[in-house]
């Protein structure tokens, strides 16, 4: 049985199963989250930087 990786398609900024985007025909990328680490020094800000996209600070 075949691993199935969700991918992106960085340009129309969607997700897709295939390898290739069905709007706009360009080559997709797996997207995986990053790996997560308790000692993770960057975290604080990157959850800030969420608030701030969605107006919450």
């Amino acid at each position: 049985m075949k691993k199935v990786d969700i991918r992106y398609c960085t340009y129309c900024k969607i997700y897709t199963m295939k390898e290739i985007c069905k709007i706009c025909g360009r080559e997709t990328i797996v997207k995986k989250p990053p790996r997560f680490s308790p000692q993770d020094r960057y975290g604080k800000y990157r959850r800030y930087l969420k608030k701030l996209e969605k107006g919450l600070v």
